[in-house]
């Protein structure tokens, strides 16, 4: 058994890496981390352009995720000529194609309005090559956040962050992860964002980023949520984990789940640089919890991935 670094993962090259999704690559029989990678090390202009201009930063492990090993960055995603900003990916392997949904801005803004941001979908045999395939036509010229979860009865759920509407979440469902229909909203309790949503313990869960931790929501239909307490929302007592937990993914390891969240790392509340942690997720009887102080040793993942695809 080995211990797991505190903090996971930091990025080599930009030192941002934040908005982390986790996924099994079946050829190379590794886990890869995809990230945002924010550009922390760029020339402080007093704006937001480091934020934006960000590439998707890849990192794999194949120790079950306790060290991980920088690759590069994804590429081929650009549909038209410059440099535009690629943010909070999703991905979803349906067994034999892997789907990315990710938040897209053109160009490099120095401020957060009035640039639109849309979700774009891609396709790739390999996590390596990717496909265009559509911009999603969702609520608003302002979404992001991907979130995408197959339903019980057949298809999938596209839950997403519009910002037009006081930054609530909406839903899309789709039946073949390529034509979405837009539902309406589904969490509309706070401001918020980087819904994610996921089974454990015989419920269906999502956490959601209100910037001073993790809300969580229970649901036996994924139609209704119930908002409880808070995750990630305590300081923890590891290198660099002392502010809230930012914009998780989830992976669920049979009995329990691991949250894969960032942290800043030179204010608690804010700071450019950023590193990605791992805290273990269970249910307690009506209740999800999280101890982002617990111990974690190593293999964190299954070193043959998952056992099934949504």
């Amino acid at each position: 058994m080995t211990d797991v670094p505190r903090p996971l993962y930091r990025d080599p090259m930009h030192d941002g890496a934040t908005d982390p999704t986790v996924i099994w690559n079946r050829a190379e029989r590794a886990w890869w981390l995809v990230y945002t990678s924010r550009r922390a090390t760029a020339p402080d202009r007093q704006d937001v352009s480091w934020i934006h201009g960000t590439d998707l930063g890849v990192a794999s492990s194949a120790d079950g995720g306790v060290s991980w090993l920088y690759r590069g960055t994804i590429e081929g995603l650009d549909t038209e000529w410059g440099r535009h900003t690629y943010w909070a990916p999703e991905i979803v392997d349906d067994g034999s194609t892997y789907h990315m949904y990710v938040s897209v801005i053109r160009g490099v803004p120095g401020a957060w309005r009035p640039y639109e941001r849309h979700i774009r979908h891609y396709t790739s045999p390999d996590l390596v090559r990717w496909t265009y395939r559509s911009t999603l036509g969702l609520s608003s010229s302002y979404v992001i956040d991907a979130c995408v979860a197959a339903l019980p009865g057949g298809g999938y759920r596209l839950w997403y962050k519009d910002e037009a509407d006081d930054s609530h979440t909406w839903a899309a469902d789709s039946q073949d992860l390529y034509h979405w229909q837009v539902k309406g909203p589904a969490v509309t309790i706070s401001v918020h964002e980087g819904p994610n949503v996921f089974a454990l313990g015989g419920r269906h869960w999502m956490i959601v980023d209100e910037w001073h931790g993790q809300r969580v929501l229970r649901s036996d239909d994924l139609e209704t949520w119930q908002p409880l307490g808070l995750v990630l929302d305590k300081p923890g007592s590891g290198e660099h984990d002392g502010g809230y937990g930012h914009h998780a993914d989830v992976v669920v390891t049979g009995e329990e789940a691991l949250a894969f969240y960032f942290t800043h790392l030179d204010a608690p509340g804010g700071g450019r640089r950023s590193a990605v942690h791992a805290a273990r997720l269970r249910v307690r009887g009506d209740e999800l919890t999280c101890d982002r102080d617990e111990k974690l040793t190593g293999p964190i993942l299954p070193r043959e991935g998952p056992v099934t695809h949504p």
